[in-house]
């Protein structure tokens, strides 16, 4: 009897012993695949993070600033060649009988000259030529008579001789090396704020990189932060942007990522959908400085009733974007007074709801660069960039500097 019970006992532990064997074995291979798992999706998380992080930032050392220099006046047009008119004929002497007299037909008056050089309405780049019929849809938008008919021979050789000075000037104009513009912040977002901001921009070669920089509060305890950079390459019409990032903090708040990707037939918006890319489309950072550059080689655009339009590809849509020159301004600075042009970009229907927009004030003294810089969500939303002291500038060109990350191509 005691014996059938200790062959009994044995088998009951034999069984046991087994039974923790194969569980222990079975914790060894769940744990060796949540480790293989785990191991993928790090770095599956590790390739997602570099793909969404921020571009790296160019490291500048500024050293000198802009000072303010008269700028140089836009050469006035040529004046419209005479045409001709074929001699007068001598009045017909009426008969003797009561028959009534021809009526007389007046001449028509000769347009003014202001009439044949009409506000400029730039859709496309600065070095873009122009003919006949595109000065006069130019002017019809920008709410200017078209010149008749008649007049075409003499504003074609306006518009071809604006183009040819507009293509000498981009072929001359040089980008410099590094730039960077710092203002003081106000506004108001659910009550008065205050903060800093600043504009850079950075050459390296044919590449760019622009960087815009909102901090809302103290820098130690930013209430929001927000930085924007655009990368691309430089050609003859301006910028042509091959990436735009957007990154923004908000206090009690997640942080939000967007990035829009400019493809060679196609622009990506932060939402996944597609566009088609349009020629000159900028976006939302690299516009001040494209319009910084068209003023440089066009000083004829800032005029009061001009109007200057572009594709600009914002996170969530793309659209056309016209600014018009509404006012010229003498603005008080720390550094003295500024003449300014103010841009205001014209109504677009229908309004989104949050849809920002930005008004500018740009300075030719100052290489036309934007000394104001109003940004508005509503009446009671907004901020108020105005430029805080003399612009900075590099050194020499920063093509010796830390370079971009190579300057990330588009992905």
């Amino acid at each position: 009897m005691d014996l059938r019970l200790n062959r009994a006992a044995g088998r009951g532990e034999s069984a046991g012993v087994g039974r923790r064997v194969a569980w222990l074995l079975l914790v060894i291979v769940v744990v060796l695949l949540h480790l293989v798992a785990t191991h993928e999706l790090a770095e599956r998380m590790a390739a997602f993070d570099l793909a969404n992080s921020m571009p790296k930032r160019i490291e500048v050392a500024y050293v000198r600033t802009i000072e303010p220099e008269p700028a140089v006046a836009a050469a006035p047009a040529p004046p419209p060649p005479v045409a001709r008119r074929a001699p007068a004929k001598a009045p017909r002497r009426a008969p003797a009988a009561s028959a009534p007299a021809e009526p007389q037909v007046a001449a028509a008056p000769e347009a003014p000259a202001s009439a044949v050089e009409p506000p400029v309405d730039v859709a496309t780049s600065a070095s873009a030529p122009a003919d006949a019929s595109s000065t006069a849809s130019a002017a019809v938008v920008a709410g200017a008579a078209a010149p008749p008919a008649a007049d075409a021979g003499p504003t074609t050789t306006i518009a071809a001789a604006s183009a040819a000075a507009a293509a000498s000037a981009a072929a001359t104009f040089q980008w410099p090396g590094a730039t960077r513009v710092s203002y003081v912040l106000t506004g108001n977002y659910r009550g008065e704020v205050s903060g800093n901001a600043q504009v850079e921009w950075i050459r390296i070669d044919d590449r760019y990189q622009v960087n815009l920089d909102l901090v809302i509060g103290p820098d130690f305890a930013p209430i929001i932060s927000r930085r924007m950079t655009s990368e691309g390459t430089i050609a003859p019409s301006g910028l042509v942007p091959e990436r735009y990032d957007e990154d923004t903090r908000m206090v009690m708040r997640e942080r939000r990522r967007m990035t829009v990707v400019f493809e060679s037939d196609a622009v990506v918006l932060a939402n996944g959908e597609r566009r088609e890319r349009l020629a000159g489309v900028q976006d939302t950072a690299s516009q001040f400085v494209q319009l910084t550059y068209m003023f440089s080689v066009r000083p004829e655009l800032l005029r009061v009733g001009n109007i200057v339009a572009f594709p600009l590809a914002l996170p969530r849509t793309m659209d056309s974007y016209a600014y018009e020159v509404v006012d010229d301004q003498q603005l008080v600075t720390p550094f003295g007074v500024l003449a300014a042009f103010h841009l205001k970009p014209r109504p677009r229907l229908p309004r989104r709801p949050n849809q920002l927009t930005a008004e500018l004030w740009n300075a030719p003294e100052l290489r036309y660069l934007p000394v104001r810089i109003r940004i508005e969500q509503d009446p009671a939303t907004f901020v108020d960039l105005m430029i805080a002291r003399k612009p900075e500038i590099a050194a020499a060109d920063p093509a010796t500097a830390t370079t971009v990350a190579s300057s990330r191509k588009t992905p």
